[in-house]
């Protein structure tokens, strides 16, 4: 499916969570076949015609104006990241050759530099798919110990966190509120998947999520999108215990780059205290972890 297919399941998807007495529309006790609100209503909330709008939701028509779509986002009460996905969607070009496979992806030395030079504090790398590029001990320790510390540094064997956060007991648990996460998760999804529409390995991603989660299949329908740059969570550590942390997504302005993920906790916390006591107990690990070929050199 192209942009166009993922505007006009946008537009549908979020008209139907708009009931009228949520935009003051009267009803005057009429039956409605369905709950939310129809298309002629909607166009005429934002100010078009209702064919006009038809073929918009249709996929019919490609080339809606700046203002048509701010006032459709106005009427659909969409927030500042759900505008910037419609616009995304409207504007992409039109499906020309298949695209071919993605390269790899991979982290810049300045990333990487990056990544060392906060040492100490929780941090990963991720690509566009969420694919843990690199981590820190930290990191891995905070979001997924229970997996090889050195498993992102083999494109095949990269974890993918929408996949542990969907498929994996371990960090499932590892989040009080994992319907908050998740949600967040799914916002990610649906913009990469807008400003990517022809990636098959997304595509791929977001296929297997569908069939192996009723819970990602039902909010991927929902097309909802959710700004998570920044997101206080309660996480359940086997290590440490209950903290809360402030996990921040750190993007290119063009955000077309891999993604570095912080996790913080407020200073003088008991969360703070966690996190220190969780760094102390990885570099007692890495400490105690055979270097590779030593045990050739016994």
């Amino acid at each position: 499916m192209n942009n166009h297919g993922h505007l006009a399941d946008f537009l549908q998807a979020r008209r139907g969570q708009l009931r009228p007495e949520d935009v003051g529309l009267q009803t005057y006790g009429e039956r409605r076949r369905v709950p939310g609100l129809r298309r002629e209503e909607l166009a005429m909330l934002a100010g078009i015609s209702a064919p006009y709008y038809t073929r918009l939701e249709q996929g019919q028509s490609h080339n809606a104006s700046r203002e048509v779509l701010d006032a459709i986002a106005k009427a659909l009460r969409l927030d500042d990241s759900e505008r910037a996905h419609l616009h995304a969607l409207a504007n992409a070009p039109r499906r020309g050759r298949p695209a071919g496979r993605p390269r790899a992806e991979r982290i810049s030395p300045a990333t990487s530099a990056l990544l060392a030079a906060i040492e100490g504090t929780p941090a990963i790398v991720m690509g566009r798919r969420s694919d843990v590029l690199a981590w820190n001990r930290q990191g891995h320790g905070l979001f997924a110990g229970h997996l090889d510390l050195g498993s992102p540094d083999t494109p095949g064997r990269r974890p993918n966190m929408a996949r542990l956060v969907f498929l994996d007991a371990h960090t499932r648990d590892l989040y009080t509120d994992w319907p908050a996460k998740a949600r967040a998760v799914v916002g990610n999804l649906r913009l990469t998947a807008g400003r990517y529409p022809d990636d098959p390995l997304l595509a791929g991603l977001i296929g297997e999520l569908t069939m192996g989660s009723p819970e990602f299949a039902t909010m991927w329908a929902d097309h909802r999108i959710v700004a998570c740059d920044v997101a206080d969570y309660e996480m359940r550590h086997p290590l440490v215990g209950t903290l809360t942390v402030t996990q921040q997504t750190l993007q290119s302005p063009q955000g077309n780059g891999p993604a570095l993920v912080v996790a913080t906790a407020d200073p003088g916390s008991s969360s703070a205290t966690a996190l220190n006591l969780l760094a102390h107990a990885t570099a007692s690990e890495e400490a105690t972890r055979p270097r590779h070929g030593a045990e050739n050199r016994i």
